[in-house]
This record gives structure tokens, sequence and C-alpha cells, in this order.
């Protein structure tokens, strides 16, 4: 099995979800898709904290201004049918399920 390919998500700056995701609209911004290793998600944190869940990915980089993310946070995201994992290393979202 081929280990999954990441594209950033439309509108978002630290969102990234599988590219094949069949749910929403991935971009590829000038070409560019990352891999697990380019994301070095070996290192995502093995400690996680359940928060509650978020309309959209959009609401996820909204969390700033009154809920800082840590590392770790999971969010369900319901326009999206998927779990997204906060990962400090990255400053940014990554579908994980």
């Amino acid at each position: 099995m081929n280990a999954p390919i990441y594209k950033k998500m439309a509108g978002t700056s630290a969102v990234f979800l599988f590219a094949d995701f069949a749910k929403a609209s991935p971009v590829e911004r000038d070409r560019m898709i990352w891999t697990a290793n380019e994301l070095h998600l070996e290192q995502l944190p093995q400690q996680r904290q359940q928060k509650p869940a978020m309309a959209n990915t959009l609401a996820l980089e909204g969390l700033e201004e009154y809920d800082i993310p840590n590392n770790g946070d999971v969010r369900w995201v319901e326009s999206m049918g998927a779990e997204f994992i906060y990962y400090d290393l990255i400053r940014g979202w990554v579908q994980f399920n």
C-alpha cells in the first residue's frame, strides 16, 4: 500500500488533506504535493486530545482567536466527515482517518 499524498485545502493556509479525498477540493499550490515523510508525520504526537467538532476546515484556522490549538488536538470536521490532528511541527492540521 502506498503512503498517502497530501495537498493543502483550498482557502486555507495550513490544512492538509489526502490528495484523493472525494469530499473536498484540495489544491496544488504551484503543483506542490506533500508526502507523509515531507510532513514528518512519523512524529505525530501519540498523546491526543479530542476537541469539539468544527463545521468546516476554515473554522480550524480561526481557532487561534479563541482556542489556540495544541499539538495533538483532534477535531472532527462535519462538512468533510473526517478527523484532523493539529501538528505543531508544521503549525497546521492534517487529515488522519
